[in-house]
């Protein structure tokens, strides 16, 4: 189910990708948002009533990180590939791990991804634009605030109703950029249909899947099944919008997915 949901999240992101000529990033990610909290709030229904100024706040603070995080990375797709898009966004989550653990072995994991990302730039990738690198690391930074507020927010709703609610924020977040950006082309049948297949696919799948693996997986197993994202990510980008990598850039990688996984373990114990 974790790998379904990885799988699932990146097709979503690589089909995406291929509408940007349609509606452009801003507008495709205005779309993704839109019809994602229109799933989500129609298949959860989060009660409304009873909470607190904490609880909306929690709230607000997941849906702009929510929003950001993925007008940030459709921005960084839109100018490099997707499976280096992926791997430098997954540093923000690592950084957090490491700082989390405070153990000396965390230190070899963050070196084990500098390597990672040194082989990246080293390599073909070495010409990635500097514009879509600099996104793909912003939005590293708000998956980390993703994090923090998403177990906020979970520590205050039952089930799924606070990202349900979460998601609407993110949504209106995004529509006035996306607005502003793609205008009447948002209105293309074509393209509210595949914006449609978008959400269900990055959103209404991963979450679905996600949530009944955390039924059945521990926390940590999950987390660290969670890094295998940049390796998705690539299968995607290869089969979907024909982005292949060299051995150097495979290795890449696999040495930040490694890493990932070990920052995630060293920080559980």
């Amino acid at each position: 189910m974790v790998l379904g949901s990885a799988l699932s999240l990146q097709f979503g992101s690589a089909v995406a990708a291929l509408l940007f000529p349609r509606a452009g990033a801003l507008g495709v990610v205005a779309l993704r948002l839109l019809f994602s909290a229109v799933l989500l709030l129609a298949l959860f229904r989060p009660r409304l009533r009873g909470h607190t100024r904490a609880d909306w706040l929690a709230v607000a603070g997941l849906g702009v990180a929510l929003g950001t995080m993925n007008t940030l990375f459709y921005q960084a797709i839109e100018r490099i590939p997707l499976g280096a898009a992926v791997t430098l966004e997954l540093l923000g989550p690592l950084v957090l791990s490491v700082v989390a653990s405070r153990r000396l072995v965390s230190l070899a994991w963050a070196a084990l991804a500098g390597g990672g990302v040194y082989l990246l730039s080293a390599g073909d990738f070495g010409r990635l634009d500097t514009g879509g690198v600099a996104y793909a690391l912003a939005a590293g930074a708000m998956w980390t605030a993703y994090i923090l507020f998403n177990a906020r927010t979970g520590a205050r709703f039952p089930k799924v109703d606070g990202l349900a609610l979460a998601m609407g924020v993110a949504a209106l977040v995004s529509a006035p950029l996306g607005v502003v950006s793609a205008g009447p082309a948002l209105l293309d049948p074509v393209t509210l249909g595949l914006g449609a297949a978008v959400a269900v696919l990055s959103s209404g799948v991963p979450y679905t899947l996600e949530m009944f693996a955390l039924r059945r997986l521990p926390a940590a197993t999950f987390a660290v099944l969670m890094s295998l994202m940049p390796a998705a990510a690539t299968t995607a980008g290869f089969l979907v919008l024909g982005q292949s990598m060299g051995p150097v850039q495979l290795l890449a990688v696999a040495l930040v997915v490694a890493a990932s996984m070990g920052a995630v373990r060293a920080s559980r114990g």
